[in-house]
């Protein structure tokens, strides 16, 4: 085994942990390697032993063998056709995509009316839900590609963070493709889509770049100083700013069927930003850290106080009433991004200390495509000499492009495992990850509030990548 290691850089696979990392895991996994000054494929084509992800099935055979595609494309890096599939949480999404950066498909199943109904996510019901459409989502994605499963290189997928239920769907999903076509499969993680996926937008992105994460369920900035590689100034110590702006459209009676923050951004256009005054949070920390449950209670407070009832819906309201709704939408929404404002503003100053030739700030994540959001920020990258870089809004919500994208940059670094068994056994245990971080903390972002409250039950994304190279 040394000497194999030593003739193909074999080393453990980013997609599994490490057996002293982890409680759950007691083996370890071998996955390909394929070192990037290697080309043509026709050099890499030696023996390998591969263990699988969730069984002790073992493939012996030459790495052109293992994937029909890989076998079929010498030079595969630049002609490479991935199957991305995304089911972290309430969106079933599929997407194909070139390694040109081409788009073959692209195709999203939105459980908006179950968000309705329940006023947020239900994950049992996400999960039937998600169950429900996955097998037409990922047809219908191969069918708008003009593709059959027998023309893919790959299939990425979802495998964390997110709702355990639902990404049990996408891996299942995923595994069987990947498992009757002989297919290689990339495991991705959710966050690093969001923030790879401007590089699909931006070819000219390189690495290092700032990433602003922000959804429903993060609030993350990271310096990403190479594929797999981040380092997190600053995460949220309680609730995201989507979350924040989900049940601010809830309590203010707004339809719920499209997200909160485009109700609430669209709402605030009618009222006077400085109406209610609403104290920004975290003014006395001087971190990168966000915090927006203290905002939620000031928001609730203030509908209280003007007798709002959020059961009554804001079409019903009086004339008098929608007006007071939209000064308290417009009065949050300032306070709630010029939080995000004040701490990108120390980030950017943090991220310039460590890496000084950074150019670009992401901004991507479900949040990213309220055009509010991006005006304000726009203006911090400005007096920072930098470039903001956000995907369009399609890109910015959960899909199957940036899985497919995520795919395709780790499968180029030959980051990804071999076909699965035909056949799995009953009891095997799917790799999801649904407390999975991106990066490691830096000192001075460090949240002893989170650390306390925090159980990792995955090491992060940038440890297991650090880890291999060592």
């Amino acid at each position: 085994m040394a000497s194999l290691a030593s003739s193909l850089s074999c080393t453990v696979s980013r997609l599994n942990l490490f057996a002293e990392l982890s409680l759950n895991y007691h083996s370890i996994r071998i996955y390909r390697t394929l070192s990037s000054n290697l080309r043509p494929m026709k050099s890499l084509y030696h023996h390998r032993s591969f263990n699988s992800p969730f069984s002790s099935y073992t493939c012996k055979s030459t790495i052109s063998n293992c994937s029909k595609t890989l076998g079929s494309n010498t030079v595969f890096y630049d002609n490479l056709v991935v199957l991305g599939i995304e089911t972290s949480c309430d969106d079933t999404a599929a997407a194909v995509v070139r390694s040109n950066g081409e788009i073959l498909s692209q195709v999203v199943s939105s459980q908006a009316d179950l968000l309705a109904k329940y006023g947020g996510v239900a994950p049992k019901m996400a999960e039937e839900a998600h169950s429900q459409v996955i097998d037409q989502v990922v047809q219908d994605a191969l069918d708008k590609a003009n593709l059959t499963e027998s023309d893919l290189s790959a299939v990425a997928v979802t495998i964390g963070p997110g709702l355990s239920l639902c990404l049990r769907v996408g891996v299942q999903k995923a595994r069987k493709i990947a498992a009757i076509h002989q297919l290689p499969i990339v495991g991705v993680h959710h966050m690093e889509a969001h923030a790879l996926v401007a590089r699909l937008c931006e070819r000219d992105l390189q690495f290092p770049f700032m990433a602003l994460l922000i959804s429903g369920g993060h609030n993350l900035i990271v310096l990403a100083r190479d594929l797999g590689d981040y380092l997190q100034l600053g995460t949220t110590i309680d609730d995201a700013i989507g979350e924040a702006y989900d049940k601010s459209a809830k309590w203010l009676g707004l339809d719920l069927r499209r997200s909160g923050g485009a109700a609430i951004e669209e709402l605030a256009l009618r009222g006077d930003a400085q109406s209610v005054k609403f104290s920004v949070p975290m003014k006395q920390h001087k971190d990168c850290n966000f915090s927006y449950a203290g905002l939620k209670t000031q928001l609730r407070l203030a509908i209280e106080s003007k007798n709002i009832d959020g059961r009554v819906p804001f079409s019903s309201a009086s004339v008098e009433e929608q007006g007071i709704r939209a000064d308290i939408a417009a009065s949050f929404q300032r306070v709630a991004v010029l939080h995000l404002e004040e701490k990108c503003e120390r980030a950017i100053q943090w991220a310039l200390e460590i890496e000084p030739s950074i150019k670009h700030l992401v901004v991507a994540g479900g949040v990213a495509s309220n055009q509010y959001v991006r005006s304000r920020l726009q203006e911090v990258v400005g007096r920072n000499s930098l470039q903001l870089v956000c995907p369009p809004p399609s890109l910015c919500t959960d899909n199957g492009v940036m899985i497919a994208w995520t795919g395709i940059e780790n499968f180029r670094m030959g980051r990804f495992d071999p076909p699965p068994p035909a056949i799995e056994p009953e009891d095997s245990q799917l790799d999801l990850r649904p407390r999975w971080p991106l990066g490691e903390e830096y000192g001075r972002g460090r949240s002893v509030a989170r650390s306390m409250r925090t159980a990792r039950i995955h090491p992060s994304l940038t440890s297991l990548t650090q880890h291999q190279r060592q």
